[in-house]
């Protein structure tokens, strides 16, 4: 079984997003199944079969969760240090093209919120990033091309 990394916040967000799913939305998708069936046929019943596709999509999720939990790798960031890009480092590069810095965070696949500045560590921009350190230029190939950046500095936050 492959161990999936996440920090300590990205583990927690996981379990309570996996409380909700099963404390509240199953228990409500149930109950709107129950009413949708006293409403007739089930073969046209449009409120039934879309209350049965909620249900699986909720209970495909609820499975996916658990699965992600049990082979979760809780990497505490706190504890890291070093100069090199890895895991959990906070990364300030600067785009040599337009001179724009950007700050990111490398979390696992599943914690991952570009409006959060938190990138996949499977993503090209973390790949790219991976090994290097401050003043390093690094190449990074994007969906819009090759892009190259230099990094300002690392962090471990």
């Amino acid at each position: 079984m492959n161990k999936v990394p996440m920090t300590e916040a990205g583990y927690k967000n996981l379990q309570d997003e996996l409380k909700k799913l099963v404390n509240k939305e199953r228990p409500a998708i149930i109950a709107a199944i129950t009413e949708a069936r006293g409403h007739g046929d089930l073969s046209e019943n449009a409120e039934y079969q879309y209350a049965k596709e909620q249900q699986s999509l909720i209970e495909s999720k609820i499975s996916e969760l658990e699965n992600t939990i049990v082979q979760a790798e809780i990497i505490d960031i706190s504890k890291l240090s070093g100069k090199e890009i890895m895991f959990g480092a906070t990364v300030k590069i600067k785009d040599n093209e337009t001179g724009e810095q950007s700050t990111y965070q490398i979390v696992g696949e599943y914690e991952s919120d570009i409006e959060n500045k938190k990138i996949s560590i499977n993503s090209p921009m973390a790949r790219g990033l991976i090994g290097k350190s401050k003043n390093d230029v690094v190449e990074i190939n994007s969906p819009k091309g090759i892009k190259f950046y230099t990094v300002i500095s690392v962090k471990f936050q």
